[in-house]
């Protein structure tokens, strides 16, 4: 099973990249932890309905066949970490590559987030986007952590 993070937005600052770098690399190989960047839409004289389809049609274009698509989600579902490891546990039984997908400055597609499996939320505060993408990383590994027995995660 793999997991793939796709994110809208531009290069991460070094911090982020660093600190996610230190997480993708603690994953054991049956669970492969990747990202892929796609491209922030140019605002220019756009409408916001123009600017979020392009960025759809990017992610799209990324996801792998037949996975699942858990959108982050202001509105989605709060889990706590216990219930992220098993979600986690539940995709892995499943086998089927998930795709975890953080929009861009405007959020996303409105369509796109309606037909995806899931939708969760990190946080009800906002948060950078450099920073969610370590939160969400971070909070994979932990999942990954408790399901393992591993003593990352103390409660």
């Amino acid at each position: 099973m793999k997991l793939l993070i796709v994110a809208v937005g531009q290069r991460m600052p070094d911090w982020a990249q660093s600190a996610y770098d230190d997480y993708a690399k603690r994953f054991p190989p049956e669970l492969r932890v990747d990202i892929k960047t796609v491209k922030t839409e140019t605002r220019g004289s756009k409408t916001l309905e123009t600017l979020l389809s392009a960025e759809r049609d990017r992610i799209q274009a990324v996801l792998p066949r037949g996975c699942r698509v858990v959108v982050l989600d202001e509105r989605g579902t709060a889990l706590t970490t216990q219930a992220l490891a098993e979600q986690l546990r539940g995709w892995q039984l499943e086998a089927i590559d998930v795709a975890l997908v953080i929009g861009g400055p405007d959020g996303l597609e409105p369509a796109f987030r309606a037909a995806a499996h899931q939708r969760i939320r990190l946080s009800d505060l906002t948060l950078p986007h450099a920073l969610a993408r370590v939160l969400l990383i971070e909070q994979l590994y932990r999942a990954w952590s408790i399901n393992a027995g591993h003593p990352y995660h103390r409660e």
